[in-house]
């Protein structure tokens, strides 16, 4: 080494040893400081020591210390962490040492002073883990400090790891054991008390926790439930609860636990028991969790295995532990608990010993009193001990009570299902068998175990019940199950004896023989089933033609039977049997002896009333009836003798008594649900057999049905087809009650069939037709009635039922529009009517309604299209009325039908009313008192006729007739509502009280509502008649009336938007009703005159008001103002031709009703009706015509100067003036246009209009002076006032067409005309005034006065044509789109302009945000967008063109413009 490198190594050395000196004395100034609590010292010191050795274990316990107490708790923990990460091992810095200071403190201590609780655990544990090594003391210190703070702030699970700290298994037990005993006479002696008492005695400490970990663990198990409930998909519960506890039990602390218990020296026997039964029942539970899958076979028989363990340990000891031993009964797998060799009795005694008190021990106890079995506890020496028989109960009441404490008991659900076949009760036997095959398939499921002979127990009593029970009913089902346990176990008697049972009741008697004789073989010896099959083997011997061979084995076996005890009815059977293959006389012997056997045996009953009733000498009806009643009291299965009986009763016409003959024999067969009420898939299963009395339930279909209870009648009938498909009545009966309980199409079907069985059967075609005519169809119903006619021509039923169709079909035409046919329909209907007078006297009443019905409908017609019939119809039942009416006299004249004179409506009303006046009188002729029905019907239509009429007189008649009819029938709503409509204009409050009666007695009665709206409305209480009319339409949406209520209230409330889409929704539902019509029409033609120039209401806006009013007109042709309105519309649509047709029309029916009533309202329509035809003319160019009307017009005209009055004469002079100018007749134009103006008068607006179409007129002579006479008329209209027209005066004045001062300067139409005059005859001057002046007018007072938009047009026009100035067009254009942007002709105009001026991207931008629903704006924007794009993207071009084609092939700019793109298209090719 050289001197350098010495030198540099004894520095080292020396810094070193320095730089430890000053450590130690650094630590040692730190140690002192805290020591005298100088923790600022302290700090300094250590962190002084840290600067130099950061990693300083001791320097850095201290200055946590220190950083603690003075405040600084982040920092002190960082320390401490650091502290503990660079020592691990030391517990310095975990918990200081009290050799220190007794307040220093370490980790541990700082944060139980912070009280961080769970760092303050997780310390403590770290301090346990340290010392375990080290010192047991401060071990055992530290857990106890951790299981207090964990008792008191933390969770049971924390208590719960903290206790299985000394557990014999923890490495801390192990520590902890050498720890001394405790002193419990001292408990202070030590620091460790409660951990030396846990280590030493820890049976308590290991009982606390199981308790902790059961409480813990069942909770867990609950909130994981509802949890996972709440998920979306969850399954059932309890899937949910089996997956939970499986998922919990897997980890479970409890088996150790247990074992533990178990397994501990100072465990008691009670302790251990207990312990026992809480391990099976966690155990259990656990084994029922697991699935029953493949996947989980290996676990769930491991668990199962332990289960069986810890049963058969408690069985052998004895243990009274009821679960253990219940599943240990419930898992034997035997077939009947009966017998001996299956089934452990020896087992069943030793539980009835140890829980005497147990339902299930009840239930074996009764079972065993029941069967008489004997079991002994010294069987090995031969004795017999008996259950004593001096029971207090009955056995069957002991095992019933029992049961309904167990139900879900497998032992206890064998034991009663077996003793209800024993008792032959099957209905209960089979719902208790098929309970428990449920229970063992929830068994087996649960353990994974099979129990086959178990399965086979409760089939074979299942199927022995369902062979008996009702037969054959159940015996498919039977039949399958015994089939099943046959292949398993073939020779079993039970099963062999169904089946041969379900064979003999099929008539299978060869087979059934076989069956019954190998029961023989295997029971030869048997006094009970061996001998009964030997029976029923002779039996089917004796059916199948071999009774020398059956007989004398029945004969053998009589005696046997007879020396049995309890075998009477065996006995009288076999004897019944005899007597039915023997002699008479001999067979009469033996059903003596078989009733001496067996006084309640009804078979033999039944045989004797046979014998008595057809082959006794002499006959004896009586004894014969004795003996069927008394067989049918014994058994309500003898359904000959009931049979019998039912027809005696029905000869007798005792009808009651048939149907309860008919009802006991259908319960004797098991009645509607087969005899098993409430079981589940057993009901739906049993209506599908059929029923073995199918006359039983014809009969009680037949009293149903008359008692219109129509539900059950088609059941019954329904059953009995099941049994007899091919009965034409039953189907028939069937189709009758389908079709009154208002199942039409399910009726025609049954009848069809019926009529397929018996084609011959006329009644079966009445029903028929009846069914389509209750349908509406009409048409079909009078066809098969008239068929039935054919060959029953005078039958009076037939002819009503025709003529009630007829009837029906008139009024479903009237309500449809249809005039001609429905008239057609109502005089046919008459003419069936007399036909069925003149067949039949009865009926007449019936009759002369339907008669008085048709008449009253042909009487809404005005005029009629065949008149003749109508009259002929009439004169025929006028013939046959009394010439006297007493309920019409003095109201009206006796009805005649006039010969000459046209045939009107109310002509036919009159002979209707004197229809049903004379339906009164016959009523009143046979001795009754007037039906309310005629009386209601008279007052209707003498209401009707009142209306008409217009003659009040017989109002109070009215009233009277309705309220007659309310007292002979006051729960009619119908009557109600009448009387409610004829006080509606005289008395409001007893129509209203009228209208809520009817509401009362029918509160689903929709014209009640309306009109009880209408009321309201009436009266102007629009609330209350919203809430009524909204009624109204929730209760039938399609009642047009109430739509048009809503619409009025909408009306009067100002809300016309909906009231417009009220009506149109009205006007659309069927039947319509024709003031709906006409109202939705004259609103559609206002709003067209007030807004005809609006862009979006074009005159195609009109067409469905044209076919509405068509409608209308054709229901009310003689209906002046529809007709009228018919004519102005057409006119909008430009139908001229048939306006004035139309027009002619009113006129004529005006002229025809102001000759009666001279009213001055008729006469004003007159005149208007003259005007506006004479206006139509003049459009169709018939001059001479225009003319003659306008003067008609005007001949009718007042001198008064009323605006109406002004307004029609100024329009007929104007008229008079077109029409002589078009003529060529120009003085006298000119006079009339003169009269025209002097008739304006003062009337500014009116002489306005009159000068500018003046002007207009005198333009089109096209000669100069004609040109400036026009202008001078527009010239002279204006006054030069104020400041506002200095300017345009002065232009006026210079110009050389000025020559006078007018009177209206503001008149826009005049104004515009001028322009237009100027730019065609290059008046500059004229031209710039008048444009000037258009500009300055505001713009909403511009448009406001031009809806048209002509000013626009004509600046438009100006700029581009004496300017050709495109750009000021072009802004003009930008300036009206700006104000009206959804005005579709400004789009297109300006969509135009950019086309011409070859900006094509411009004009398909503007023409697509444009949405048009009018068909006119749609073709003009299509043909606009196709040139648009017919430059670049010929293909879309020709798409848009097309379609534009396609909607109106007929429009020649179409075409036009298809011809352009094909061309373009063409030229980019």
């Amino acid at each position: 080494m050289t001197p350098d490198r010495v030198v540099v190594v004894g520095q080292l050395v020396l810094k070193l040893i320095l730089e430890m000196s000053f450590v130690k004395s650094k630590l040692k100034t730190a140690r002192d400081a805290l020591g005298k609590k100088d923790y600022e010292a302290a700090r300094n010191a250590a962190s002084q020591v840290l600067d130099y050795e950061t990693d300083n274990y001791n320097a850095t316990v201290f200055l946590a210390l220190s950083l603690s107490e003075l405040g600084e708790h982040e920092e002190s923990e960082q320390a401490y962490r650091r502290a503990t990460a660079l020592n691990p091992e030391n517990p310095l810095a975990w918990q200081i040492n009290n050799a220190y200071d007794s307040n220093l403190q370490g980790l541990s201590k700082y944060y139980e002073r912070r009280e961080e609780w769970e760092k303050y655990a997780e310390s403590l544990l770290h301090l346990i883990e340290l010392h375990r090594k080290l010192d047991a003391v401060k071990c055992a210190e530290s857990w106890q400090k951790l299981l207090d703070v964990r008792h008191e702030k933390g969770t049971r699970l924390q208590v719960i790891e903290v206790m299985s700290l000394l557990l014999p298994q923890s490495p801390v037990y192990v520590a902890l054991s050498g720890l001394p005993p405790p002193d419990l006479t001292n408990p202070t002696l030590t620091t460790t008390l409660v951990a030396q008492t846990a280590i030493h005695h820890s049976l308590p400490h290991i009982e606390e926790l199981v308790r902790l970990v059961e409480t813990e663990e069942e909770n867990t198990i609950n909130k994981e439930i509802e949890k996972r409930r709440t998920r979306l998909g969850a399954p059932s519960l309890e899937i949910l609860k089996n997956e939970v506890v499986r998922e919990l039990w897997d980890r479970s602390r409890l088996p150790p636990l247990y074992e533990e218990i178990l397994n501990h020296p100072n465990t008691s026997d009670d302790l251990r028991r207990s312990t026992d039964a809480k391990m099976l029942r966690h155990t259990q539970r656990h084994l029922y969790a697991i699935p029953d899958t493949k996947d989980f076979c290996q676990e769930k028989s491991k668990v199962l295995a332990q289960v069986d363990e810890l049963i058969k340990g408690a069985i052998i000891l004895r243990i009274p532990d009821e679960l253990a031993w219940t599943m240990y009964l419930e898992s034997a797998d035997c077939e009947t608990i009966a017998a001996t060799a299956e089934y452990d009795h020896e087992l069943v005694k030793q539980f009835i010993e140890i829980f005497p008190s147990s339902p299930v021990s009840s239930l074996l106890k009764g079972y065993f009193l029941y069967m008489n079995i004997s079991y002994s506890d010294a069987e090995n020496n031969g004795e017999d001990v008996s259950i004593p028989k001096s029971h207090e109960e009955d056995p069957f009441d002991t095992i019933l009570n029992a049961f309904a404490a167990v139900p879900n008991s497998s032992v206890a659900n064998r034991v009663l299902s077996e003793l209800y076949v024993t008792e032959l009760d099957y209905e209960n036997a089979v719902k208790v068998a098929e309970s428990g095959l449920q229970l063992l398939n929830i068994q087996e499921r649960s353990t994974g175990r099979k129990l086959p002979r178990v399965r086979i127990g409760y089939k074979v009593i299942l199927a022995t019940s369902l062979v008996h029970l009702f037969p054959p009913k159940h015996h498919a089902r039977a039949l399958r199950i015994i089939d099943d346990v046959l292949s398993q176990s073939a020779d079993n008697v039970h099963c062999l004896m169904g089946r041969a049972f379900i064979l003999e009741k099929a008539g299978k008697w060869d087979e059934a023989a076989t069956l019954f004789a190998r029961v023989d073989e295997l029971l030869p010896d048997d006094l009970s089933t061996g001998i009964r099959a030997r029976e029923e083997n002779a039996w089917c011997c004796c059916q199948i033609d071999n009774a020398d061979e059956g007989l004398p084995i029945l004969k053998n076996i009589v005696p046997i039977l007879q020396d049995m005890d309890n075998s009477g009815e065996d006995a009288a059977r076999c004897l019944w049997r005899i007597g039915q293959y023997d002699q008479r006389e001999e067979g009469y012997r033996y059903f003596i002896l078989s009733l001496k056997s067996n006084p309640s045996y009804a078979p033999a009953f039944t045989s004797l009333g046979i014998y008595y009733a057809e082959y006794a000498s002499p006959l004896d009806p009586n004894r014969a009836s004795k003996c069927f009643q008394k067989a049918f009291e014994l058994d309500p299965r003898e359904a000959e003798a009931a049979r019998r009986l039912a027809e005696g009763f029905a000869e007798d016409r005792e009808w009651d008594l048939v149907e309860v003959v008919a009802r006991r024999t259908i319960e004797g067969e098991g009645g509607m649900d087969a005899g098993v009420r409430g079981t589940n898939a057993f009901v739906t299963e049993t209506v599908r057999y059929l029923p073995t009395n199918a006359w039983a339930w014809k009969a009680l279909g037949a009293v149903e049905l008359h008692r219109r209870n129509y539900p059950p009648a088609i059941e019954a009938f329904q059953i009995a087809l099941r049994a007899e498909p091919e009965d034409a009545l039953s189907w028939l009966r069937l189709g009758e009650s389908y079709s009154k309980a208002g199942r039409h199409v399910a009726a025609i079907k049954a009848l069809e069939r019926a009529q397929e069985l018996d084609p011959d059967d006329w009644v079966c075609s009445y029903l028929i037709g009846d069914v389509k005519h209750k349908m509406g169809n009409y048409h079909d119903a009078i066809h098969t009635f008239e068929s039935i006619l054919a060959t029953r021509p005078t039958d009076a039923g037939i002819l009503v039922s025709l003529g009630q169709a007829y009837l029906d079909l008139g009024r479903s035409e009237l309500s449809e529009g249809f005039q001609g046919r429905a008239e057609h329909s109502f005089s046919t209907c008459i003419l069936v009517g007399l036909k069925t007078i003149e067949a039949s006297a009865g009926f007449r009443s019936v009759v002369w309604k339907t008669i008085g019905d048709a008449i009253f409908g042909l009487s809404a017609r005005s005029t009629y299209t065949d008149e003749e019939t109508v009259r002929n119809a009439l004169k025929s039942v006028v013939a046959l009325l009394p010439i006297e009416n007493d309920h019409l006299s003095g109201f009206i004249v006796p009805a005649v039908v006039p010969e000459d004179a046209a045939l009107t409506g109310i002509k036919a009303l009159e002979v209707a009313l004197a229809a049903y006046s004379y339906r009164i009188s016959l009523d009143q002729s046979e001795s009754t008192t007037a039906g309310g029905s005629a009386l209601f019907d008279l007052g209707i239509a003498l209401h009707t006729w009142v209306t008409k009429s217009g003659l009040p007189n017989a109002k109070g008649k009215v009233l009277s007739l309705l309220s007659q009819a309310l007292r002979e029938d006051p729960g009619n709503s119908l009557y109600w509502l009448g009387l409610g409509d004829a006080y509606f204009l005289s008395n409001a409050k007893s129509a209203q009280h009228a209208y809520i009666k009817a509401i009362e007695f029918d509160l689903k009665n929709v014209a009640a509502w309306t009109s009880l709206g209408l009321l309201y409305l009436h009266y102007n209480d629009t609330e209350l008649a919203n809430e009524a009319l909204y009624r109204a339409q929730t209760l039938d949406p399609d009642y047009a009336v109430a739509w048009i209520g809503q619409a009025l209230v909408a009306t009067r409330n100002g809300h016309n938007v909906e009231a417009a889409a009220l009506l149109e929704h009205a006007i659309g539902l069927t039947p319509n009703v024709p003031e709906g019509d006409l109202e939705y029409s004259f609103r559609s033609f206002r709003r067209y005159r007030s807004l005809g120039h609006h862009a979006d209401w074009s005159g195609e806006t009109l067409i469905p008001a044209f076919f509405t009013l068509e409608r209308y007109c054709g229901r009310r042709p003689d209906d002046a103002t529809g007709l009228h309105l018919y004519a102005l519309v057409c006119e909008s649509l430009g139908q001229f031709e048939t306006a004035a047709n139309q027009l002619m029309r009113t006129i004529a029916i005006l002229e025809a009703a102001y000759e009666v009533s001279e009213d001055p309202i008729v006469e004003r329509q007159f005149t208007i009706a003259n005007s506006n035809l004479a206006r139509i003319r003049l459009a169709l160019r018939d001059f001479e015509g225009a003319t003659q009307s306008f003067e008609s017009a005007l001949g009718l005209l007042s001198e008064d100067d009323k605006p109406e009055t002004k307004v029609l004469r100024v329009q007929a002079h104007f008229g008079c003036g077109i029409a002589s100018f078009l003529q060529g007749d120009l003085e006298v134009a000119l006079a009339n246009f003169e009269a025209a103006l002097e008739s304006a008068r003062d009337d500014k607006t009116l002489r306005g209009q009159v000068t500018v179409l003046l002007a207009q007129t005198m333009w089109a002579i096209q000669n100069d002076e004609a040109k400036e006479s026009s202008k001078v008329q527009l010239l002279e209209w204006y006054v030069i006032e104020g400041r506002a027209y200095r300017d345009f005066a002065c232009m006026l004045t210079t110009s050389p067409a000025f020559h006078s001062i007018g009177s209206d300067p503001e008149n826009l139409t005049a104004i515009n005309t001028l322009a237009g005059m100027g730019a065609l005859t290059d008046d500059e001057s004229l031209v710039d005034a008048a444009l000037s002046e258009l500009l300055a007018l505001p713009l909403e007072q511009r448009y406001e006065r031009d809806p048209g938009r002509n000013v626009d047009y004509l600046l438009t026009q100006y700029h581009l044509g004496q300017q050709q100035d495109a750009k000021k067009a072009g802004s003009v254009m930008q300036g009206a789109l700006l104000v009206e942007p959804s005005r579709s002709e400004a789009r297109a105009s300006l969509a135009t302009l950019m086309i011409q001026e070859r900006k094509p991207d411009s004009a398909l931008a503007l023409l697509s945000g444009s949405k048009e629903a009018s068909i006119e704006n749609q073709l003009m924007l299509l043909r606009l967008r196709a040139i648009a794009l017919s430059r670049d993207n010929t293909e879309a071009a020709m798409r848009e063109i097309q379609r534009a084609v396609m909607l109106s092939p007929s429009d020649v700019r179409c075409w036009q413009a298809l011809a352009f793109v094909r061309s373009c298209a063409n030229i980019a090719t």
